[in-house]
């Protein structure tokens, strides 16, 4: 219940209509984000199931640097999904057997629905990066942003690299809350 209660307080904080959350932390300092990772790292949190969501979005941040909230959703339902099927009396073996199944199901699907991209097609590199940037406080600087990004990859390519390698790009976040003090 901890982990699915986490989930649904970064839930409508997702998507193009996603609202913002405001917060009063133990100082008496507002916050307001529509940032799932934010959101999470503000709460005070003791509970051990809702504490494995926070290190969800922590290592999703970690490892990709975007998807904190989407993250944390999927797993609040796959938790949601098991409860049902423990209501049922499935064995939580056959339960964690089955996400295993269907994880290396989704990677097939995956692998097969995945293109190629050459770093020639900036118009692609364009939609990438500006899908990375929202809701990232990129707002008027997106465009001037998402030149420079995609004017990085080619640059990297342009120096004789065949396949772009994320180790070749150095990637920069400073995230930044926005923070007002009570009147």
């Amino acid at each position: 219940m901890a982990a699915k209660t986490i989930a649904n307080a970064v839930k409508s904080t997702l998507g193009p209509k996603g609202m913002d959350k405001m917060m009063v932390d133990g100082m008496g300092d507002v916050v307001i984000t529509n940032d799932g990772a934010t959101i999470l790292k503000e709460m005070d949190i003791e509970h051990p199931a809702a504490k494995m969501m926070v290190e969800i979005a922590k290592t999703q941040d970690e490892e990709v640097g975007d998807g904190t909230t989407s993250a944390v959703i999927l797993a609040g339902e796959l938790l949601k999904r098991a409860e049902d099927l423990l209501e049922q009396e499935v064995h939580p073996t056959l339960i964690a057997t089955g996400y295993r199944l269907a994880a290396e199901k989704a990677y097939e699907i995956l692998d097969g629905i995945a293109k190629d991209l050459k770093p020639t097609d900036s118009q692609t590199l364009k939609k990438i990066a500006i899908t990375s940037m929202t809701g990232k406080g990129a707002g008027t600087a997106r465009d001037m942003l998402t030149d420079l990004t995609v004017n990085a990859v080619k640059l990297i390519a342009e120096k004789g690299v065949e396949k772009i390698d994320v180790d070749h790009i150095k990637l920069e976040r400073r995230w930044v809350a926005a923070r007002k003090t009570p009147n």
